[in-house]
């Protein structure tokens, strides 16, 4: 193997573990775009420079068919469709319609009360129990599994099965095989619950995409577990990890941690929130594509066939977009970051990630004052995972 390329992604700082890989600043710097090794053993370009994401990621020529097998880090050939996040237009957009009503700003906001219900009752538990608690465990992992097992229709007591599969699925040090029994099985499950919500249809997702979709002839029963699988993983994962490394990264900088505990104004929360979606970048490794034709992108001539990986760390602390990037500023103004994607598969779910948020992390502040941890924060073991999440965070207040 030539091990001329970097391997992708960098290794982070050990001085803080939200800092970007040193070597993403001069990939920025450098001409054209940089040839990287990923995890797979397989080459892709990098996409670094914020302009240059957007620019790919705007751009038809660039494909996120799952289905092409030049699609870099992409799951082994299964028998059932393809997720619509890796679909191309038009396919993609008649998916994405069929879901955007349940995830538009409106209706959002009207599932508010109900999620400041579900933090209020896991804080009410925690408090009741007392420290010490596993901030993982007993909040960020449950409060959003709730939230989209409720929005989904999926049994709540079955939420350690949808996670325990659904880690499986973004953990690298996981063999295919395991990741292919672990997507097996959700896909499973979701197809039984699919059937089920056919003759017993409630209020939620899986019920209307059986009652209107399949039932009209638009969707598959298989189409339609899958889109479940992928609101169902998505939904509960990723805002569960954002709301730990959120956690973390305000106890490393306590006096943005008062900041946002203090305040009262759900502008400055809302703002907050988007500084802490880019400043920790989830989906560092997450998002590839794959040239469809011949393209250029950063001065650099892509050529069809190649893979392609959108760096997000990277673009969300490109200082031509955001000044001083490396710093934890709750007021600076992030609603341009890219942690969501950007163009047409820019995040379904992003509107309910940032409510829950939002809610979240206020309240957790407020509810346990003094909050901290009960290791050092040097000791806090992130996981090897696309996003480097904490398994747990022993947590003590008061």
């Amino acid at each position: 193997m030539n091990d001329d390329f970097p391997s992708f992604p960098g290794a982070r700082p050990s001085a803080c573990p939200f800092d970007p890989p040193p070597e993403y600043a001069g990939w920025r710097e450098a001409d054209g775009l940089q040839r990287v090794r990923l995890s797979d053993g397989s080459l892709a370009w990098a996409i670094s420079r914020y302009d240059d994401i957007r620019a790919a990621l705007g751009d038809p020529r660039i494909s996120a068919d799952d289905r092409d097998p030049n699609l870099p880090l992409s799951a082994a050939a299964l028998s059932r469709p393809p997720a619509f996040p890796r679909m191309d237009d038009p396919e993609h957009a008649r998916h994405r319609r069929m879901l955007i009503k349940d995830f538009t700003l409106r209706r959002i906001n009207g599932l508010r009360p109900r999620i400041q219900e579900i933090v209020d009752g896991f804080l009410e538990e925690m408090t009741a129990k007392g420290p010490p608690a596993d901030l993982v465990r007993d909040f960020a992992l449950p409060v959003p599994s709730l939230v989209i097992s409720l929005l989904l229709g999926v049994p709540y007591e079955d939420h350690e099965f949808f996670q325990r599969n659904s880690g499986v699925l973004v953990n690298p040090l996981c063999s295919e095989q395991d990741k292919t029994q672990a997507s097996v099985a959700l896909f499973t499950y979701l197809l039984e619950l699919v059937e089920r919500r056919r003759s017993e249809p409630g209020d939620d997702i899986v019920s209307r995409l059986a009652r209107e979709r399949i039932a009209a002839g638009e969707l598959t029963a298989q189409e339609a577990a899958m889109s479940g699988m992928t609101l169902l993983v998505a939904g509960h994962e990723t805002t569960a990890k954002m709301i730990s490394l959120g956690t973390l990264a305000l106890l490393w900088h306590p006096d943005r941690l008062a900041a946002l505990r203090d305040t009262g104004d759900p502008a400055v929360v809302a703002n907050a929130v988007d500084e802490l979606l880019r400043y920790i970048t989830l989906a560092e490794n997450l998002i590839v594509r794959v040239a469809a034709e011949d393209v250029e992108i950063g001065g650099r001539l892509i050529r069809a066939g190649d893979g392609i990986i959108l760096n997000l760390l990277s673009g969300n602390h490109d200082p031509s977009a955001f000044p001083d990037p490396d710093a934890l500023d709750l007021g600076r103004n992030a609603r341009g970051h890219v942690a969501f994607g950007y163009g047409i598969h820019q995040c379904l779910g992003q509107p309910l990630a940032r409510a829950e948020l939002e809610i979240a992390l206020p309240a957790l502040l407020r509810r346990l004052p003094g909050l901290r941890l009960t290791i050092p924060l040097e000791q806090v073991e992130l996981r090897p995972d696309l996003s480097r999440y904490p398994s747990e965070l022993p947590i003590a207040w008061g």
